[in-house]
């Protein structure tokens, strides 16, 4: 059996960093989410927002999308490519939907839309170098 010699560059890093912040941008999903379903009642509600269901709807949505993230931030950790793209896709929406919540929550989802963008800009601009994680 050949073995290929492949060279590793040091933004390899960055698809490792888009990959964990993607896994904890689905956990802060997911604990926002939990919370929303589970205390309702604690978010205040303000008129003239942007929030087109109730808190409890947008809870279960972000519940199931911070589960999403986790396992696509989970591929994309570990090279693979199609993961990449759902990725960049995934967090996009995130990002939107992070623009609907920020009435409700809008230190969270400043700082989730925040994590949104280095994310992108990891997967977008150096993805291709994850190649060299795959065999």
């Amino acid at each position: 059996m050949a073995y290929q010699t492949r060279h590793v560059t040091g933004w390899v890093g960055w698809v490792w960093f888009a990959g964990l912040l993607m896994i904890m941008s689905g956990v802060f999903n997911i604990i926002s989410g939990l919370y929303a379903v589970l205390n309702s009642d604690v978010y205040v509600r303000m008129p003239n927002r942007l929030l087109f269901f109730d808190v409890t709807s947008w809870g279960w949505a972000h519940l199931v999308f911070g589960i999403v993230l986790f396992l696509v931030g989970l591929a994309v950790s570990v090279g693979q490519t199609w993961a990449r793209v759902v990725a960049a896709i995934l967090v996009m929406l995130n990002a939107m939907t992070q623009l609907t919540w920020i009435a409700v929550n809008p230190w969270w989802s400043l700082a989730v839309i925040a994590l949104d963008v280095l994310v992108l800009y990891a997967l977008i601009v150096h993805g291709r170098e994850a190649k060299v994680l795959e065999s």
